[in-house]
């Protein structure tokens, strides 16, 4: 994250209004990251999650401290900047699926960011959020592999496991991934989870009808699938209860593609 001490100013005086306000947040992204894992890079913004109901008294307070807020996009995240930084203000996922709720609280950890205590995303929610990650300019699946190098012996793996619910053998495959990454570490999952998952694998594909045609895709990447959508006329699972995006969200993520790639 910028190292610059404006930036870190910013920050501060975004957590210290927070904290005044008494309004609860997790701090998440490269901080929460490099506390987990030792793993540090530079990023262009700091992330702060919290749950949907405190977000707008949490950015009237950030206005009223005179920072610029909006609500990029209405499913998920706003951000609140000067001209040093910007702050995202997270409460979903941008697939709609990891929306921020109590228990990302409860697990949450002690923690300090540029001389502030704070709490951090817990583990569990930093690899499902991350596990849906699979845009070709962006993977998260080297972040879920630390992680769970790291803190194997800490995660709740009952937890995480029902947290992806329905859509398991994303973390199945997340997991078959780090006993490769790390061919001396597999067995630090523990065998019950990938017994389990397995076994739930096979009797998926010896019992399961066949299903309607959907597209899963779109809940790990905005674009890569939307051929699957347009052209081959499968249907948008961000159109499903897999997903709390509005068919307006969907439009509006999707038209933001093209603005990310400007220079």
């Amino acid at each position: 994250m910028p190292t610059g001490s404006d930036a870190r100013e910013f920050y501060r005086r975004t957590m210290e209004a927070l904290n005044a306000a008494g309004l609860p947040y997790l701090v998440g992204g490269g901080h929460a990251l490099a506390h987990y894992t030792g793993v540090e890079r530079a990023t262009k913004d700091f992330d702060i999650f919290v749950r949907r109901e405190e977000y707008d008294p949490i950015m009237k307070v950030l206005s009223q401290h005179g920072f610029h807020t909006e609500l990029t996009f209405p499913h998920w995240l706003g951000k609140a900047s000067c001209e040093h930084g910007y702050v995202d203000v997270i409460f979903n996922s941008g697939n709609g699926v990891a929306r921020v709720d109590d228990a990302w609280f409860e697990r949450a950890s002690d923690s300090d960011a540029f001389g502030i205590a704070v709490k951090l995303c817990p583990v569990e929610e930093m690899i499902w959020s991350k596990a849906f990650i699979m845009e070709r300019e962006r993977f998260d699946g080297a972040d879920i592999m630390h992680l769970i190098l790291a803190c194997a012996e800490a995660i709740d793996w009952a937890r995480l496991i029902t947290r992806f619910g329905p859509h398991w053998r994303v973390l199945l495959s997340h997991l078959v991934l780090f006993g490769f990454v790390y061919p001396s570490e597999h067995q630090r999952i523990p065998a019950w989870v990938m017994m389990g998952l397995m076994g739930r694998l096979d009797r998926e594909m010896r019992t399961t009808p066949p299903q309607a045609k959907a597209c899963q895709g779109t809940l790990l990447s905005r674009e890569q699938y939307l051929v699957d959508i347009q052209r081959w006329g499968l249907e948008d699972a961000r159109h499903t209860e897999a997903s709390s995006m509005s068919p307006d969200d969907v439009v509006l993520w999707t038209a933001a593609i093209d603005e990310n790639k400007k220079p």
